[in-house]
C-alpha cells in the first residue's frame, strides 16, 4: 500500500524490487515475481518516500536540471536520471543500477531547499552505484553539474544510517531551511525474512557555492 497526504500515519519506508517479507515490514511497495537472495538474481534496492511528505507540490518547478553527478572522494561520477512519482504515489527508483537518479519533483541542486538524489547500493551483479556511499566523511565535496553549465558544489555535513522505521522522510525531502543535498542509499543488515534492507544512509551535504 502507499500512504497518503492525511493518513494518520504519512511516511512509510519502501525497498524497492525484493520480495514482500512477513508481517509487520515497512516495505509499502514490493516486486513479489524476484526472488529474495540478492545473490539468485534479485533487483538492487533503495529507500524512498511516499507523496505525503516529500516537497511541497505547489513549488515552482526548478528553472535547472541536474545531469551528472561526481563525488571524487569515492572516484564516483554517474550521470542522472530524473525520477518522479508512481501511480501508488511512491517514488521511483533508478532503472539502472549503475546511474542515480534525481527526484524532479523537488529542487534542484543549488535551490533552496533540500534536493535528492536516489542511487542502488547493490545489484544481482555486484556493486552499484552508491555502494560506497557510507565511506564518505563530513568534509568531502560533492558536485553536480546542471543543464544550463553551472556546477554546484556542495560538502559533505553528516553520514547517518537510519533504521527503516525511523526513516527521517520530511527531513531528507521536504526540509525548507537553507540549500542541501540528500543522497539516499540503502544500508544496515540485509535481512531476507524482513523484506531486504534493514536501514538507510542519507549522506546531507550543504551548498558551498553555485550554481556557478
Amino acid at each position: 500500500m502507499s500512504t497518503r497526504r492525511g493518513s494518520a500515519t504519512p511516511w512509510r519506508v519502501l525497498a524497492a524490487g525484493l520480495a514482500l517479507a512477513g508481517a509487520g515490514c515497512l516495505v509499502v511497495w514490493a516486486d513479489r515475481s524476484v526472488p529474495a537472495d540478492p545473490g539468485a538474481g534479485a533487483r538492487p534496492t533503495v529507500a524512498v518516500a511516499s507523496e505525503a511528505d516529500t516537497a511541497d507540490p505547489s513549488t515552482d518547478p526548478p528553472s535547472r536540471r541536474p545531469v551528472r553527478l561526481r563525488i571524487p572522494a569515492l572516484d564516483l561520477t554517474t550521470r542522472l536520471t530524473r525520477l518522479g512519482l508512481q501511480a501508488d504515489g511512491t517514488v521511483e527508483v533508478p532503472v539502472d543500477p549503475a546511474v542515480a537518479g534525481w527526484y524532479r519533483l523537488g529542487p534542484a541542486p543549488g535551490d533552496r531547499g533540500s534536493s535528492v538524489i536516489l542511487g542502488h547500493v547493490d545489484s544481482a551483479d555486484g556493486p552499484a552505484v552508491f555502494y560506497r556511499l557510507s565511506e564518505l566523511d563530513p568534509g568531502d565535496r560533492v558536485r553536480v553539474l546542471l543543464d544550463d553549465g553551472t556546477t554546484a558544489r556542495f560538502a559533505v555535513h553528516a553520514v547517518t544510517t537510519y533504521p527503516n522505521a525511523e526513516f527521517p522522510g520530511r527531513r531528507v525531502y521536504a526540509a525548507a531551511a537553507g540549500r542541501q543535498l540528500n543522497l539516499v542509499t540503502c544500508g544496515g543488515a540485509y535481512d531476507a525474512g524482513r523484506g531486504g534492507y534493514q536501514a538507510n544512509v542519507v549522506v546531507n551535504a550543504r551548498l558551498v557555492s553555485g550554481p556557478a
